[in-house]
This record gives C-alpha cells, structure tokens and sequence, in this order.
C-alpha cells in the first residue's frame, strides 16, 4: 500500500525530473541576438572607418569643398572711378571709399535682431526699419545706410546686430563745389554719371569691378582674403579743356551781375578761340553737388546748352556778313534810316532813334535794326536762313553734352520777307549760349568754324571755313566801335586790350507773343582785338534792377570775366591801359539799341 501511494512533493520532483530544462533553450537565443547585434555594429563602424578613411585619404576634396561652401564666400571689389581734372591737373571730381551697412531680412528675424537697438545706432526709425524688414523678409539683402564714413559705420558694426554686413563704396566729391557744378554733373549713389560732363564720359571714368575670395566666421564676419580672382580696375582720368581759375572767375562774376540786377538768371561761355576748347561755363542759379539733400531740380540744368532764346542784336554781325558775301554790300555801303522805322509788308521795323544816313560800321556802333533789315530784304530771300545753317543754327555744336539743346531755325517754308527782316536782327530763331560763342569764335578766327570741345586739345585744331577771311577780318573793328563812347557796350572794355563784340536787348517770347518788361540782355565779344584768343558770351536772363539793355547788364560781367581769364592764360596785352582809361572817365551815356 505505501510502495503505490507517494506523498505530493514526491510526485512533483519526479514530473520536475522528467521534463527539459527551458532556461538552457532562452540562454542560448540571448547570446545569438547579442552576437547578431554586435555584429551589425561592428559593420556599421567598420564602413563609417573605410569611409571616413576614403573621404581623409583619396577624396579629400571634397570634405574641403563641403568646409568651403560654409565659410568662403566671393565677394566683389568696387572699382575707383577715375578722377576728373581741369587743363592745369587740378583735381575736379574725385572718389573717396565710404562703407556701406546692409541687412540680410531672414538671417535678422531667424536671430531675433534688436530692431530698435540697431535702428538708434543708424539713427533711424524704429517703426519704419521694422516695417522695411518684414516686407523684405523673404530676401537676403537689403540696404541700410549707404556711404557712411568708415568709423561710423565700424561703430555700428562693433555692436554686433545679427544679419548685419558692410561693403566699401566710393563716393563722389567736388572741390569746387557750385562753381563747376553745372559742366561737371554729379555721379549717383551707384558712382555712375547722371548728369553734365559725369555722363557724357561715364563709360571712360567708370572702372570693372573685381571679385575675391574670403573666408568669413558662422557669424558671416570675414576672417581674412583667400584670393584675389579678378582684379579691379579703375577708371580712366578724364583731362577737361577749362581751367578751374577761369572758371571760378566766370561763375563769381556771373552770380555778381545776377544778383546786381536781381535777374532770374545768367550765363557765361568762354572759348579758346584757336582750338574751340571750352575754357569756362557757368550759370546761375547753381547748386552744390555734394550736398543734393534740398536740390533745386531747376537748378541743376546747363543754362549755357540747353536754354533757348532769341539772341537779338548779337545776330547782327551775321546780317552783315551776308551782306558783304553777296557781293551787293561794301564795308562803305551806306544806308538811309530815316525816319527811324522800315515797313516790311505789315510789319514795321524800329530804331531806337533816327540815326540818319549811316554807313555799315555804324549798323553796328549804333545797333540798327532799319539797316540790317534793309540788307535783308535786298539779298535773296534764303541767303540769310542758309548763312544761319551754315553757321550751326539749329542743329546742335557736336560737343556732347548731355541735353545740348539745336535751337530753332525756321523751316523754308517759312522764309517768308517778315521773317527774314525779323532775322536780321536776331528773332525768329533761338540759339543756345554755346551755339552763339561758337559762332563769334568762327569770326574770330578768321571765318573757320572750330568744334566746341570740353576736352583738353594739344596742338592746333582744324576746322571747316563757314566765311570768307577778308569778310571776317573787316568785321572786328567794326564790332570795336561797339565797345567805345559812342557805342553800346563802353562797360565791356577791359584795360590793357582792344575789345570787339556786340550787345543785344532781346524781349522775352510770352503767351505767342513777346512781353513788354521781361528782356534777354547780350554781349558777346573777343579779345585782344588785334589777335583774338578768347570769346566770351554773357547773357542776364530778365535783369529787375539797374538797367535791362546787354550794355548794361551783360556787358560788366563780360568785362570783369573777360580780364581774369586774358590775364590767368597768359595773353599778352594790346593796348595802352592808360589810354582806355582815359577814354573811360568820359560820361557814358549807353545807346538805347541792342
């Protein structure tokens, strides 16, 4: 009975007995999965070694490349414009390096920038600055502030803004700041010309710009230039034909006699007359080119190429020379003006008063208009109009300056008797200040025409003949008798030389007709007489004060003017200074002509 029956714990050893022991079985998958998971590590690290080995020992490149493209960055190198300068070297127009501050928007708003901390150092506006970054939010540059001074601008970059980089620029001065202001122009802020001589050679004065290689921190700090991949380079100097001196005395005396007869404004031309050099330009108003904040965009035209106007008596001389080509005219023709007026169809033509029988000098001396439209109407009806052409009128000198204005010659079909009477003594056509001192420069000459140029010119200049020589020689002293006691120009006179020119007393073109009290006051004349060198045009636009004839207005400027710049070129006197003073304390009584 007891050998059959056993007690529970012996029946449970022997059912433990009898079954497998399950904790060998898991032992053994453990070790296979840790041996498996070993090996998949010990694969990955091996091929991350050979690849890293690979990339360090055969490809190289690449990893540099990789470290490249985060850290070097090309940027480029602003080229220097080149310098501009007067006949004698003197430096008119130069750049100077400035630094400019701009903003990458994305790299700014991903660093959280201090907008109102950046905008006081800037001293900007913080709303406006925050506005300027949100719509431009998407790019990665915008301008801050151009053409700062290098410490300013290295004040503002010490304080570390976020997204904020510097660039070198150059920035445009002038030294002779409104006295130039008009031939020279000015650059914009790209140092590109925008107007006056600036533009007209920009192509000449502006550089190519350069590239180099430089390595910058993860801030976008440059560390140091790497390479050097294109060079720069700089503009070419441009040589202008004035001379600074002379041109500084033509713009004091032109705003003196503006402001001494409170006109609305004034220019001045002198030429040179042997190579057709512009030795000086001025007009007034003027403006200062480096401070363009409150510019007067009236202000900034060249009066002297891009005004229009009748020029009036001052086309006389022409009158004459078309005389005494045809052949049907002396220099002893003389002409009856009595009673002072000469009807041409349904026009009549005025004297100031009569002057009697007077011979041609005297057409001059006394500025007659009977006499030249007399001449007018006995000559062919085109002779006068083609003399103009031939001459330049209406079309433009060539100089190439910006805006150069060609003036307005009537078509042929409008060469009826009253308009070529209205020629003869300067309206109906409208001339530019340059246009008429070339003209004058063309008697002075000796009948050749010169082309106007605003570059420096080595050597004598040939030109194209427009009137015979002994007809442009004859005219000089008669255009003397102009500048004496009984002429209309005694203020023109300059001390020490013989002076010839003419005045004009033009009216002013006013709602299709002409105003009564608003006139052009003239002269233009060349001196020394006896061999002229320079030809100096002046014109008072509208003079409100002391007297509108061009004696009065135009004449002292040209006078003043005209002795600065025969005395800075060197051109030797021709005449007793003691006797032209002793003329010139005889009372002057101006003539009311042109």
């Amino acid at each position: 009975m007891n050998q059959r029956t056993n007690s529970p714990n012996q029946r449970a050893n022997s059912r433990a007995k009898t079954k497998p022991a399950a904790s060998d079985h898991g032992g053994l998958k453990y070790v296979g999965r840790h041996r498996f998971v070993l090996f998949i590590l010990a694969v990955l690290f091996g091929g991350i070694t050979l690849r890293a080995g690979y990339l360090t020992v055969v490809d190289s490149e690449f990893l540099r490349a990789q470290g490249d493209a985060r850290m070097m960055r090309t940027e480029p190198i602003m080229a220097m414009r080149g310098v501009i300068r007067d006949r004698n070297n003197t430096p008119l127009a130069v750049s100077t390096p400035v630094t400019t501050l701009w903003l990458n928007p994305r790299q700014a708003i991903a660093a959280k920038l201090d907008v109102v901390a950046l905008a006081k150092a800037l001293k900007l506006s913080p709303a406006d600055l925050q506005a300027k970054i949100k719509r431009h939010r998407e790019k990665g540059f915008i301008y801050l502030v151009r053409h700062m001074t290098p410490n300013d601008a290295e004040e503002v970059l010490a304080k570390d803004f976020a997204g904020v980089y510097s660039m070198t620029e150059y920035k445009r001065f002038y030294p002779e700041a409104e006295a130039t202001a008009h031939m020279l122009g000015f650059t914009g802020t790209d140092d590109h010309g925008r107007e006056g001589l600036e533009l007209s050679f920009d192509k000449k004065l502006a550089g190519i710009e350069g590239s180099k290689r430089v390595m910058k921190d993860l801030k976008g700090h440059r560390v140091q230039d790497v390479a050097l991949l294109k060079p720069a380079r700089p503009g070419q100097d441009v040589i202008l034909s004035f001379d600074s001196r002379v041109q500084y005395s033509a713009y004091r005396e032109l705003a003196r006699g503006v402001a001494e007869h409170n006109a609305v404004a004034g220019v001045l031309v002198s030429l040179d007359v042997e190579t057709g050099e512009v030795l000086a330009m001025a007009s007034v108003p003027s403006f200062n080119p480096n401070n363009r904040g409150t510019l007067d965009i009236d202000a900034v035209r060249n009066r002297a190429v891009t005004d229009m106007f009748e020029p009036g008596s001052t086309l006389k001389p022409f009158t004459l020379v078309a005389a005494l080509e045809s052949g049907k005219f002396t220099t002893s023709s003389h002409f009856d003006t009595s009673p002072g007026t000469y009807r041409v169809l349904n026009k009549v033509v005025r004297d100031h008063s009569n002057y009697g029988v007077i011979d041609m000098q005297t057409v001059l001396t006394k500025s007659s208009n009977v006499a030249t439209a007399q001449i007018a109407m006995a000559l062919p009806r085109d002779t006068l109009p083609l003399l103009h052409q031939h001459l330049g009128f209406g079309s433009t000198t060539g100089s190439g300056f910006p805006g150069e204005s060609a003036g307005i010659l009537q078509p042929s079909n409008r060469w009826n008797p009253v308009e070529v009477a209205t020629m003869s003594y300067g309206y109906g056509v409208t001339v530019t200040a340059l246009q008429l001192a070339q003209a004058y420069a063309t008697i002075a000459s000796g009948g050749i025409q010169r082309p106007v140029s605003f570059i420096k010119v080595n050597g004598p200049v040939e030109g194209h003949r427009v009137i015979p020589e002994v007809i442009a020689k004859s005219l000089i002293p008669m255009m003397e008798t102009v500048v004496t006691q009984e002429g209309t120009a005694l203020r023109a006179a300059v001390p020490g030389y013989r002076v010839a020119g003419k005045t004009g007393t033009a009216h002013k073109a006013k709602g299709g007709g002409y105003s009564s009290d608003q006139y052009m006051s003239l002269f233009v004349g060349m001196a020394p007489a006896s061999n002229p060198k320079i030809v100096t045009a002046v014109i008072i636009d509208t003079p409100r004060k002391g007297g509108y004839y061009g004696g009065l207005a135009a004449a002292p400027v040209f006078s003043r003017s005209m002795a600065d710049a025969l005395r800075l070129m060197n051109v030797e006197p021709d005449r007793s200074s003691e006797r032209l003073a002793g003329q010139a304390r005889l009372p002057y009584r101006p003539a009311a002509g042109g």
